[in-house]
């Protein structure tokens, strides 16, 4: 199994930036796809983007896209999500999470993803 760690979480203005890692423990990281979800109180967990094992495809939320990116460097076994131009409605608990399939095409389902992390709180001010 994968242990992965999110980081980078805080508080923000409106319109300000943020950028969140996901650090994985696992030497075979690289063979996982990952995605990022969020979850805000009293809401369902939100897809928000995932990216291949490779890193050669990606895709994103509707809410996010041209907003958020999502990179990996699997030399340093992290996933990152870039975030900008934020918004009060961002606010959430991010969470990263691997594919439970090695190089499985992934999807929006966190039914799909596995080892998850403990998540990292991000909050926008208006």
């Amino acid at each position: 199994q994968v242990q992965l760690v999110e980081s980078g979480g805080g508080l923000v203005q409106a319109g300000g930036s943020l950028r969140l890692s996901c650090a994985a423990s696992s030497r075979t990281f690289s063979g996982y796809a990952v995605g990022w979800f969020r979850q805000a109180p009293g809401k369902e967990r939100e897809f928000i983007a995932t990216i291949n094992w490779s890193g050669g495809s990606t895709f994103y939320a509707d809410s996010v896209k041209g907003r958020f990116t999502i990179a990996r460097d699997n030399a340093e076994n992290t996933v990152y999500l870039k975030m900008h131009s934020l918004k009060p409605e961002d606010t959430a608990v991010y969470y990263c999470a691997a594919h439970s399939k090695k190089y499985r095409p992934p999807g929006r389902g966190a039914v799909e993803y596995d080892d998850w992390g403990q998540g990292t709180q991000v909050t926008v001010s208006s």
